[in-house]
């Protein structure tokens, strides 16, 4: 392989035989080399013609160190390939390919492998500083060799590219279990969230799978340390489910958001509408389109879901724009789910495009200037709506606390209301284990009916047995 990914360093005086030499140093996708040389004269020969290649553009090899340009090449076995040099080669592979939310995964995953590896020396530099220049210049592409690099994050760069251990290392238990470990914290040394633990180990275990396919490691080291995992499905709190008179307040308060003359509410409670009465994600809602829809004037409707418009980031998605414009979530590309829209959700979808229209794509939600409805805007949105739908003590609590809520809501219901758990699961886009463990949830205030009927219970059997015995049961 060749690279233009290259770091050279000072040349440094080293004892040799009893006598100086020095050493030249440098780097080649994160592969360390070094050639020793008995004069300083010859030292900084060698090391002018590596930067006169690097300044020239030229590409190195990967397995030699060497550029073409420089023909006597002494056959010296290289440095071992260190995890930072495996980890920028696994970037290579995968990114091109990935998905932007994916790359996000990518990047988190390979810094915090990357950090929990490095050494605790004296000249290491902060967790914060680390983490900037892993996470924003090096393991994402284009990589700090074809931008601009600020001097301090240069610095971090070559002192993780010179400190990083060999990949051969990750095969020891405990290495292995240390950084596993690891991913269970954030960087402030708190407790990290379930889903980002398993999203940062999955990453881990796919990179050194593809270590495995170079013969770096005769199986993933990752399957050999006994580790608990974090729960594959993460439980809602049913403290954020709304029940439907509280879901339907908090969609009405969002048309006085932003004013009429605005309409920065009003033109997305039909969005909201979306996620509660139909179950969708917010991503799904964002990318919904008049030509996906069957608006009947009464009764209920259809939606044919198939594009989702997740906010992902100019970073990662390939043609530089905020949001990724791609199929539902964990199905094949050109699958459509049919989502019934009830006829509560037909009214304000058309409402919605009666008062509105739509954008030049036909998608019934957009901002002022036809684009798309970022994340942001809709959280704030929410968070205002909130204040004007909930009393004080619930305005302060978890209850429907993000967008997303509505959906959990959505779906605690419908199995409340008797529904099949089957049907649910087609409507909402997962599988029944998912649904059962993940939203069979009580409804916020839910537990006051269920203590109604079970009171109502008991007072009639005591009714019963007091009616048997011919006299009242007593007082207490």
């Amino acid at each position: 392989m060749k690279s233009t990914e290259v770091l050279i360093w000072k040349i440094r005086s080293r004892p040799r035989k009893g006598r100086d030499a020095y050493e030249v140093r440098w780097s080649v996708a994160g592969r360390p080399f070094s050639r020793t040389r008995r004069t300083k004269g010859l030292a900084d020969k060698l090391y002018a013609q590596l930067v006169v290649a690097q300044d020239s553009g030229e590409r190195f090899d990967t397995e030699t160190g060497f550029p073409s340009s420089i023909e006597d090449r002494p056959q010296v076995k290289p440095a071992p390939l260190t995890w930072y040099g495996f980890a920028l080669q696994y970037l290579r592979v995968k990114w091109p390919h990935a998905a932007p939310n994916y790359r996000d995964d990518i990047n988190e995953g390979l810094t915090a492998v990357t950090k929990a590896l490095l050494p605790r020396s004296s000249g290491r530099p902060s967790d914060v500083a680390l983490q900037r220049a892993l996470r924003d210049w090096v393991f994402v592409l284009p990589g700090p060799s074809e931008r601009d690099v600020p001097p301090e994050v240069k610095a971090v760069i070559t002192w993780v590219a010179e400190n990083s251990p060999p990949l051969a290392d990750l095969a020891r238990v405990d290495v292995m279990r240390g950084v596993l470990d690891s991913l269970r914290l954030k960087l402030d040394g708190s407790a990290a969230a379930s889903e980002t633990v398993k999203r940062k180990r999955k990453i881990l275990v796919n990179a050194l799978g593809y270590a495995v396919e170079r013969k770096e490691f005769e199986a993933n080291p990752v399957h050999a340390v006994t580790w608990q995992k974090p729960s594959r499905i993460t439980v809602v709190d049913p403290r954020v489910v709304a029940n439907p008179l509280q879901a339907r307040n908090l969609i009405d308060a969002v048309s006085y958001v932003g004013g009429y003359q605005r309409a920065r509410g009003r033109r997305l409670v039909a969005m909201y509408g979306c996620m509660y009465y139909a179950g969708m994600r917010p991503a799904e809602a964002v990318g919904l389109a008049v030509q996906d829809c069957e608006l009947p004037a009464e009764g209920w409707g259809m939606a044919y879901l198939h594009r989702t418009r997740p906010t992902a980031g100019k970073k990662w998605t390939r043609t530089g724009s905020v949001h990724d414009d791609r199929g539902l979530k964990n199905r094949d590309p050109e699958e459509v789910r049919p989502v019934p829209l009830p006829p509560v959700l037909v009214s304000m979808l058309r409402w919605s495009t009666d008062t509105f229209g739509a954008a030049d794509d036909g998608r019934i939600f957009f901002n002022e200037r036809g684009g798309l409805v970022g994340s942001s805007t809709y959280s704030r949105v929410w968070s205002e709506a909130r204040e004007l739908a909930l009393p004080p003590g619930l305005a302060d609590s978890p209850l429907a606390g993000r967008p997303y809520d509505l959906r959990h809501s959505a779906l605690s219901t419908w199995l409340d209301a008797g529904a099949d758990p089957t049907e649910v699961a087609e409507r909402a886009g997962n599988t029944v284990e998912v649904l059962l463990t993940r939203y069979a949830k009580c409804l916020h205030g839910r537990h006051t009916v269920v203590n109604q009927r079970i009171e109502r219970l008991l007072g009639e059997y005591i009714d019963l047995h007091a009616g048997y015995a011919g006299h009242k049961p007593p007082t207490l």
